[in-house]
């Protein structure tokens, strides 16, 4: 063992074999994310589904203004401000594109967990998410063809038509269902929902995470991709929710505006990213997908625990002024949701 050939022989040996523990490691991650988690994630969307109610889903689909207004912020305001980012901190061309890309996505699914636990409108977030994603096929390439043209010809940039075609069946397949379920049993679809609930977040950072250990080699990217990253899913929600109130839309669609606005599918822009550009190209920007839904799910955590804060201060203020000769329920204005005597909160009283 003194020998320095056999010390040099057992040190290789050693990095081989961590080398290939490695490996074995973030295959096992790979095929956690790609097989297991997609499950998983359905069936939080079957959950959302059986929050829908479908009477108030058509009612969106029939007089689709709030849908509209949806669309103006996801494919108006987002490809325009990473538009304005990318040329503000001068970023590489290829660099650029990522941005862009990624402020030409869809929605997410995402979204609707957030929504939930928001007292957002979920009709109004599921199908907003639906008609992104559907209309993502025709807007995806006009709008990559505006903003890019400085950079580089639209048609260079390879959408995944494929995977946005497959997109709209799994969220409409579970989304039904959970409509279904909620008609036919009443019960279970509180239960589902219940579960579903608590298990939506938690299941999107684990993924993020997960995403973040097995591409942990691509890392490596200038300060401004960093900052991009992160102010763009913020600007996002801030401006959406701005047009919606000038748009005077109630507050509980604000917020589901918002979120469906700032909100958007990290895994097709990575899709995108990795079909689009060479390996060189790739090690500039790959992260980049990963650095915005670390922005989004941290901003996301933050509403929802203030909201979640500022509701519970709401009811135990109104148990507290509440008497035992009150018989009808008090209305209590706190920035759109209605407060009971026994302190539980309904989202229904909006301020215009």
């Amino acid at each position: 063992c003194n020998s320095p050939p056999l010390k040099i022989g057992l040190i290789c040996a050693v990095r081989s074999s961590c080398q290939e523990q490695g490996k074995s490691f973030n295959q096992i991650l790979n095929q956690v994310l790609s097989i297991i988690l997609p499950i998983l994630l359905n069936l939080v969307i079957l959950s959302m589904g059986c929050t829908t109610d479908i009477r108030k889903l058509w009612g969106h689909i029939r007089r689709p203004w709030a849908i509209i207004v949806g669309f103006l912020c996801q494919f108006g305001i987002m490809p325009f401000t990473a538009f304005i980012l990318s040329k503000a901190f001068n970023v590489l061309p290829v660099q650029a594109l990522v941005i862009i890309i990624m402020g030409c996505c869809p929605g997410g699914s995402f979204s609707n967990i957030v929504a939930y636990w928001l007292d957002g409108d979920m009709d109004l977030s599921i199908s907003m998410t639906a008609c992104s994603t559907s209309l993502a096929m025709g807007m995806m390439p006009l709008c990559l063809l505006i903003y890019t043209s400085g950079w580089t010809s639209g048609t260079s940039i390879q959408i995944p038509y494929k995977r946005l075609a497959i997109m709209l069946p799994l969220l409409l397949i579970p989304v039904g269902a959970g409509i279904f379920i909620k008609y036919r049993w009443p019960m279970l679809a509180k239960k589902v929902i219940k579960v579903g609930s608590m298990v939506g977040l938690p299941l999107i950072i684990i993924a993020t995470v997960m995403s973040c250990i097995v591409y942990k080699n691509s890392w490596s990217m200038s300060t401004s991709m960093w900052i991009i990253g992160i102010i763009l899913p913020l600007l996002g929600y801030s401006l959406g929710f701005l047009m919606a109130r000038i748009l005077r839309q109630p507050w509980k669609r604000c917020r589901t505006i918002a979120l469906e606005t700032g909100v958007q599918n990290a895994s097709l822009c990575g899709t995108i990213t990795q079909l689009s550009f060479s390996r060189e190209e790739r090690m500039l920007v790959f992260a980049f997908p990963i650095i915005y839904s670390l922005s989004q799910i941290f901003f996301s955590l933050v509403a929802v625990g203030g909201y979640q804060v500022y509701k519970r201060c709401c009811q135990r203020s109104a148990i507290k002024t509440s008497t035992p000769e009150d018989e009808e329920m008090h209305a209590v204005d706190n920035g759109g949701f209605r407060v009971d005597e026994n302190g539980s909160v309904d989202d229904k009283v909006t301020r215009m």
